[in-house]
């Protein structure tokens, strides 16, 4: 006991959804090696193995049980620092979820280790003696000429997913032994490079060669590009010489075969940034006006809402404030809701900025992101432009925030847990840096408008556009009416809106059509029963894919061949309902064959750089029409749209939530600013059949001010944001019976300590997804109250103690603190 109080201790945070830390113990060996932030190699559980990271130094070995050794320390310098851990502090206590939750959304995968299981033969295995069946026969062959094998390759080989009932029996036999290996995903990216023999050096030597290989045209081509290569570059890589003297391989083998040529590796990266010439230029007056605002109000406050109007210009505004940061030497995060938005964002600010601008998002291999973490760590990068999990990143010196577009909802995280709001974060980021934030937005969240409505927040505007270009004219088109009295053109396309797309392109002009709906159309439905195909996993209607001729699940990805008859009735009168976007894409092609047009959804961009060549494209007017999702909403800038058309407004006026007409009236605003961004006034044609709906009119008569006091008045008078914080308690299992009983049990743990009001439990709009049945139970917590964290402890306990009933160990539940 003496010994083990001067015994050194970790604790360790593991990438895994566990409630606490664990202590593990430091050999003297590694006692100078350890540093907090670093990572190390341990044992948890029976077998596997684990990098996990140095979360605190002490000298208590843990109470309740004997600490194991840490088998080694993986790296030279620590990969997280003791700032980021403070924020990851804060993220696991406000969000309700653990720091290993933590760590496996902050730390890129690679970064990330954890044991593989390999099989090896047993050498004492006597096969005379054993009875196997033909699979294990078939096992034992591949370890005879192999040796070693990974779970997959076995599973290939018996051609079955469940492999551990035959390992289990192997292992009973004695014909196998489990062993666990830690692998080091991340790898250097390495060059291959040429440089000349030493004993050529001599210049006489060099002329002998000459001598040698002029009866040799393509080894001579080849030592001469190299040396002419070798005036401009350090590292000469083999594929840069080969493709300077059009050669090829095998001359170049033969002269590193003689030792003409000695070959010697070396790292690169795998981010490769072109250098650009950097652009200046001038602020406006209203520009000018606003940098000087924003200043000014930082003296007093941490945080200033930028409000400007679509194409205002708050784009040159961010630059400048970058530009002083970067004098200081400091660090600035830009954050942005889409990946869609990032790359036409990086683009504009590296016209500025160069090769010190990066951008962060999940597109990024895992390789990708371990050299973009490191980099920003060291202060490489100095400004990171990203989507919600670039706010993770270690920043070595920040200087300031930007969040663009702060309204969006794609700053929230759904699943898996830490379900974080990323402009939160980043404002908490801020504060523990010392560092202020900008909030961006024309059309700002009802929470940030009421932060800064009640001087919690400076508030800036900018009311008019660059140019002074005027606001585009919107109008209504009224299918309901069109329907009416047959004029409309096609199925979605009213009379109105197709004229103004003729206009647009006869007078070579681009055009922009949103729909907030993916696929072909949303549904099926049998005309005579009026029966709906749902998906087999979750509860909801199956969307109809043209491209793939199918009916789809947006939630789980279940797909299901069109059916010829209704599966209720027998009925073979079914018909399509509603529209996506592939449907209007197809509308458009039958109405302007003559027209390029595209389509912008989650369908159309899979690939790693799918948003940016189809954003690429548009820009570059090689294609007329735009068709897209909410993608299109996002702060992006195209020079030639005159028209923005909205095929149904509907859906989003209607939609079942208490945020629908905030969210409704921001995504139409934002749609609308992408028409008419320069030189000219632009055109909002906006199909709806509810013309004379209070959101519609607030946006005709440009009053968003009145909607939000109207919404405010709403949310004070049924207990919602601004006013209360909520929190949502999630219940999941795949037996309906159980959840049901679990959320009633646990509303009844969570009464007689959680001082606030409480709904439920209730099925959500969704309530099964992927076969597992969904309750939740709301929690509505006053901004007054004084007792938010005893709330939030109180619930994180009545979870865990609905956990360690063992009818309900099964059941998923987590907490979701400020629900999108």
């Amino acid at each position: 006991m003496q010994e083990e109080n001067f015994a050194t201790f970790v604790n360790v945070i593991l990438p895994l959804h566990l409630q606490q830390v664990y202590t593990y113990r430091v050999p003297a060996e590694w006692e100078q090696e350890i540093a907090i932030g670093k990572r190390v190699a341990i044992q948890f559980g029976a077998k596997k193995v684990y990098s996990a990271l140095i979360y605190q130094i002490h000298h208590q070995p843990p109470k309740n049980y004997e600490a194991k050794y840490i088998y080694s320390v993986l790296d030279e310098s620590p990969v997280v620092d003791a700032q980021n851990f403070l924020f990851w502090d804060w993220i696991s206590k406000y969000y309700l979820c653990s720091l290993g939750d933590v760590m496996q959304a902050a730390l890129p995968a690679a970064l990330k280790l954890e044991s593989a299981t390999r099989v090896i033969a047993n050498p004492s295995f006597e096969l005379n003696q054993t009875v196997l069946d033909d699979k294990e026969y078939l096992v034992y062959e591949a370890l005879e000429i192999r040796h070693e094998l990974t779970l997959e390759e076995i599973a290939e080989i018996i051609q079955l997913k469940n492999v551990f009932p035959l390992l289990k029996s192997m292992v009973k036999k004695e014909m196998i032994l489990i062993k666990e290996e830690l692998e080091e995903r991340y790898k250097e990216k390495k060059l291959t490079c040429l440089k000349l023999a030493t004993q050529f050096d001599d210049e006489a030597a060099l002329e002998a060669l000459f001598a040698v290989l002029e009866r040799n045209e393509k080894q001579l081509n080849i030592l001469m590009a190299y040396l002419h290569l070798k005036q401009h570059e350090t590292d000469i890589d083999r594929a840069l010489l080969l493709k300077t003297c059009n050669g090829t391989t095998a001359p170049l083998n033969t002269l590193i075969k003689k030792g003409i040529f000695e070959t010697y590796q070396i790292s690169i990266d795998r981010i490769q940034i072109a250098a650009t010439p950097l652009q200046k230029f001038e602020l406006n007056e209203a520009q000018e006006l606003a940098l000087t605002q924003i200043k000014n109000q930082w003296e007093e406050k941490e945080i200033v809402l930028l409000q400007g109007v679509t194409g205002s210009g708050k784009t040159h505004v961010y630059v400048r404030l970058i530009q002083e940061q970067m004098a200081l030497g400091k660090q600035v995060l830009f954050l942005l809701p889409e990946i869609a938005l990032t790359s036409q964002i990086v683009k504009r600010i590296r016209k500025f900025f160069g090769e010190a601008c990066i951008s962060y998002h999940s597109k990024f291999n895992d390789q990708e992101k371990v050299e973009i973490w490191h980099k920003v760590k060291e202060g490489k990068y100095q400004i990171v432009i990203g989507a919600r999990s670039a706010v993770f990143l270690p920043f070595a010196n920040l200087g300031l925030c930007i969040v663009d577009e702060e309204h969006e909802g794609s700053y929230k995280q759904q699943d898996p847990a830490p379900r974080y709001h990323a402009r939160d974060a980043a404002m908490m980021l801020a504060k523990l840096n010392h560092c202020k934030t900008i909030l961006g937005s024309a059309t700002p969240s009802l929470e940030v408008h009421f932060m800064a409505q009640q001087n919690k927040y400076g508030w800036v505007k900018m009311d008019n556009r660059f140019f002074d270009v005027a606001m585009p004219a919107i109008e209504t088109a009224n299918i309901a009416e069109e329907r009416r009295v047959k004029t409309m053109v096609k199925e979605d396309i009213s009379f109105q809106l197709s004229q103004g797309i003729e206009q647009a392109l006869a007078n070579n002009e681009q055009v922009i059509l949103f729909q907030n709906r993916r696929g072909y159309a949303p549904f099926l439905s049998c005309n005579t029963c009026e029966w709906v195909p749902k998906c087999q996993n979750c509860d909801i209607s199956l969307t109809y894919h043209k491209y793939i001729d199918s009916l789809k699940c947006h939630y789980c990805g279940y797909t299901a061949q069109q059916p010829k008859t209704c599966g209720a009735c027998g009925s073979t009168h079914l018909s399509l309902k509603g529209v996506g976007t592939e449907k209007v894409e197809d509308e458009l092609n039958e109405l302007y064959p003559l027209a390029r047009i595209a389509r912008l959804d989650l369908d159309a961009a899979k690939t790693k750089n799918g948003h940016e060549e189809i954003i690429r494209s548009f820009e570059e007017q090689q294609f007329d029409i735009l068709v897209g999702t909410q993608m299109l909403s996002k702060g992006l800038d195209f020079e030639h749209v005159s028209l923005v058309g909205v095929i149904n407004a509907d859906s989003l006026l209607s939609f079942p939530d208490f945020r629908a007409h905030e969210r409704a009236m921001q995504l139409l605003m934002q749609v609308s600013g992408r028409a008419g961004r320069k030189h000219k006034q632009g055109k909002v044609i906006i199909q709806t059949s509810m013309p004379n709906h209070f959101v519609l009119q607030a946006l005709l008569n440009k009053q968003y001010e009145a909607l939000m006091e109207r919404e405010l008045e709403e949310r004070q008078k049924f207990a919602y944001p601004p006013f209360f914080r909520i929190i949502k308690v999630v219940l999941k299992h795949k037996d309906f019976k159980v959840v049901e009983q679990a959320a009633l049990r646990l509303k009844y743990l969570m009464q007689g300590n959680v001082k606030a009001t409480m709904l439920g439990p209730e099925s959500p709009y969704v309530s099964k997804i992927r076969n597992f049945y969904i309750k939740e139970i709301l929690v509505k917590i006053s901004r007054t109250n004084p007792e938010l964290e005893s709330i939030k402890q109180a619930i994180k306990k009545a979870m865990a103690d609905l956990g360690q009933e063992k009818v309900f160990r099964s059941v998923i539940v987590f907490a979701d603190v400020d629900p999108g």
